[in-house]
């Protein structure tokens, strides 16, 4: 059974791009552009993964990305923060699993997934 990727990511135009990229790497998706009820679409969908657009590493920026590492239901899910912030790399510290900067690299982004996927 194909692995699941819920993908949030503010712009539409990335959220198809990566969509397409990880359906063809055989992955099941669902992808939002907002966090609206966003634990409500996580009971939904289970997924094994989240790939979380990060836009800025402040409390407001990775206050979702904190919950989801802190929450039961999510805390063993894997969230992998994109973000073209030149100072992303601290959201690691916060509550990510795994930081991809924007622009990313295909191949790097779903090497990423997977090692995170086999943890």
């Amino acid at each position: 059974m194909a692995k699941k990727i819920l993908v949030i990511e503010n712009s539409e135009h990335i959220a198809e791009l990566i969509t397409e990229i990880l359906e063809e790497a055989k992955y099941q998706v669902s992808c939002t552009t907002n966090d609206a009820n966003i634990f409500e679409h996580i009971d939904q969908f289970f997924p094994d993964a989240i790939l979380l657009d990060v836009v800025k590493p402040t409390t407001e920026g990775t206050e979702l990305c904190r919950q989801l590492s802190l929450a039961n239901e999510t805390a063993h899910i894997p969230v992998i923060v994109l973000s073209t912030h030149p100072q992303i790399s601290r959201v690691k510290e916060i509550c990510a699993d795994e930081i991809v900067k924007k622009p990313f690299d295909i191949d790097h982004l779903l090497g990423v997934l997977e090692q995170q996927l086999q943890n």
